[in-house]
């Protein structure tokens, strides 16, 4: 491949001689057809075998490819940027930036990095493997970074540390733990593994609550719709008509002229509430209102305290298994769980722990939010000196659980969205033919 290179720098410098004598058109064919091979333009930083630092620039089709020609040059790679990717005019710099990360990406990562390392494959060329074949403009920008960082002699949990926003303090942990362990493999394994079932768990939820969601929706667009244009129609023909409205019906007519003439002030003020909902949900004060209403709900609140067990329960076991310490466990475990009346139970336990208390009694004394059943399964555990193994069976009873319970979602709030579309629609139909059956009779 070093001979391919130079072999085209010297047709180069050959067609620029020949250039000089009077055919460019020649010239320029050959240096088209040079960069149609050469896609991209890096400028690297890399180390000789004898300790010697130095930087150069090459032409490759991808970075795979520019560490293959600096690898036969004797060298290795520290750092690598491409020509352009960084320019404020280029597509592929705002791509990375914009971009985000799926979680399932992240999963993928980690199981793949995992497998390769169990492969044999050394971590920097993992990464290159990795940097190579991913999809996501950010993901690959991230791994560039991973991948510059492990080159220059850094651990991979301090190069992941270094991006909060998309590698989770548990990700960080169980790296770190692997790494100190020596079997950074098997610990991205279980990491993967731990995120790909949270990812199930939250794509369930998020399926279940789709269709109330839809339909919500379709009866408020439907309604609207109705109100702009079919009742302003009735409304004149009663008004002509001059006939004694029901009380419904006025109130029906009220509304829909206030939406047809200041449709533009309604549906602001639509977007504003919902905005200020949102918003307010953010607040310390906001999140905890709105983690007591999903504990009040009747078919809300036992998911809501299943789908906190398991995830509890699942990171849990990943850690400790992991060999990350119990406190340090009961840490990151306060970020996954969401809710914050739960994360009060793990800080009470963390808190605990250090002063010498078991791990289960704060979840015992809580049973009102985490199930009786966690609490002395972790008490046996605890007991047995099978902690780890009490906590893996724990997350996967529950996951089962919201499993079927998210299935049966669907069926159990059907009927409750047919009775109040029945509702609505009979209210509607009511307020509106009545008085044309009171026009009728009196005709």
């Amino acid at each position: 491949m070093v001979t391919s290179k130079l072999s085209r720098v010297l047709e180069i410098d050959h067609l620029k001689k020949v250039t000089e004598a009077g055919t460019p058109r020649f010239f320029f064919l050959h240096v088209f057809a040079r960069y149609n091979d050469c896609v991209a333009k890096f400028t690297y930083t890399a180390e000789k075998a004898g300790g010697e630092v130095y930087k150069g620039t090459a032409d490759a089709k991808d970075r795979f490819a520019l560490y293959e020609i600096v690898r036969h040059e004797g060298g290795r790679i520290l750092s690598v940027e491409e020509d352009g990717a960084k320019s404020w005019f280029s597509l592929a710099h705002w791509n990375a930036k914009i971009s985000s990360v799926p979680e399932y990406d992240k999963v993928l990562f980690a199981r793949n990095l995992g497998a390769m390392l169990s492969a044999g494959l050394s971590l920097a060329r993992a990464l290159a493997v990795i940097e190579r074949q991913t999809k996501n403009a950010r993901l690959a920008e991230v791994v560039t970074e991973l991948s510059g960082a492990v080159r220059r002699g850094e651990t991979l949990h301090s190069a992941l540390a270094k991006f909060p926003r998309i590698f989770s303090k548990l990700f960080i942990a169980m790296t770190r733990a692997g790494e100190e362990g020596g079997q950074l493999s098997q610990s991205l394994v279980v990491v993967s593994e731990q995120m790909e079932r949270m990812y199930v768990l939250k794509k369930k939820i998020r399926g279940a609550l789709l269709y109330p969601a839809i339909i919500v929706f379709a009866i408020i667009g439907i309604g609207a719709f109705m109100m702009i244009n079919v009742v302003p129609t009735l409304a004149q023909t009663f008004a002509e008509m001059d006939a004694e409205l029901p009380a419904s019906t006025k109130a029906i007519i009220a509304v829909s002229n206030f939406l047809v003439s200041y449709t533009v002030v309604a549906f602001s003020a639509v977007v504003l509430f919902f905005g200020g909902i949102f918003a307010f949900v953010k607040t310390a004060t906001g999140s905890r209102v709105r983690d007591f209403i999903f504990l009040h709900i009747p078919l809300i609140s036992p998911i809501v305290k299943e789908v906190n067990a398991a995830r509890a329960s699942r990171t849990l076991s990943s850690l400790l298994s992991s060999g990350v310490d119990v406190i340090t466990s009961l840490e990151i475990v306060t970020d996954v769980v969401q809710n914050s009346y739960f994360k009060a139970v793990v800080v009470e336990a963390r808190e605990n722990v250090g002063k010498g208390e078991p791990l289960s009694a704060a979840f015992v004394r809580n049973e009102h939010l985490y199930p009786a059943f966690v609490g002395e399964m972790m008490a046996v555990g605890e007991e047995t000196g099978q902690l780890t193994d009490m906590m893996k069976k724990l997350a996967i009873f529950y996951e089962d659980e919201v499993d079927r319970k998210t299935k049966d979602m669907s069926t159990v709030i059907e009927p409750f969205l047919m009775i109040a579309i029945g509702g609505a629609v009979g209210f509607f139909a009511v307020a509106m033919i009545s008085p044309i059956y009171q026009l009728s009779e009196n005709i």
